[in-house]
């Protein structure tokens, strides 16, 4: 596989959220807002880039009897550190996320992605592969986010452009689940499309 294609597979055709259907418990709480999803998915970005890198380069010293305990302290430290950096210089993005920024630590992407591919290959290709992970899951989120948002208070980055209150329910649970179903088959539907477009 080429680098370019290591880079790019997460952003659309093996997205962690809309195709592999990853990190749905972040996607659905996190994105009542774009500011929200943004600092989720970009706080995502570097604990995949930096837990891809560092279990790639220890991957030939950890004893496989306790490899995914070492991957969940080595994530786990990225979390801290990440967090500490949010709280200190966004603390109203850090108030925002709430716990959801600690819970990196068990996203199933990050721990996914240690196991499926850092443990396996070189630090470069696992510095990109965490990179194009998180890119995919910044943009999954950004897109959620974005129809919410637009949709539940009428404004985009908080700018209002819409007079009077949204559609409430866009900005609750019930809203969260019809929008990730919804952007989760369209997805699905282009796919389909594209294959047999190929196939033809």
């Amino acid at each position: 596989m080429s680098k370019l294609n290591i880079l790019t597979k997460g952003f659309f055709k093996e997205n962690p959220v809309l195709v592999l259907v990853l990190g749905t418990c972040p996607t659905l709480a996190v994105t009542t807002s774009v500011k929200n999803a943004l600092g989720m998915g970009l706080a995502t970005t570097f604990v995949l880039l930096m837990s891809n890198a560092l279990i790639s380069l220890l991957k030939n010293v950890i004893p496989d009897k306790v490899r995914i305990p070492s991957f969940i302290v080595i994530i786990a430290t990225f979390v801290s550190m990440i967090d500490l950096l949010i709280q200190g210089f966004a603390p109203a993005l850090a108030s925002s996320l709430g716990i959801f920024i600690p819970l990196i630590v068990v996203n199933c992407i990050v721990l996914g992605r240690a196991e499926a591919f850092a443990s396996k290959n070189t630090v470069g290709d696992s510095i990109l592969d965490g990179i194009g992970m998180g890119i995919g899951f910044t943009i999954a989120l950004t897109i959620i986010g974005s129809i919410r948002e637009i949709l539940g208070s009428g404004s985009f980055l908080d700018h209002k452009f819409i007079q009077g209150d949204g559609i409430l329910i866009f900005v609750l649970a019930p809203g969260a689940f019809l929008v990730f179903g919804f952007t989760v088959a369209l997805v699905r539907y282009l796919q389909s499309k594209k294959k047999a477009k190929a196939e033809n």
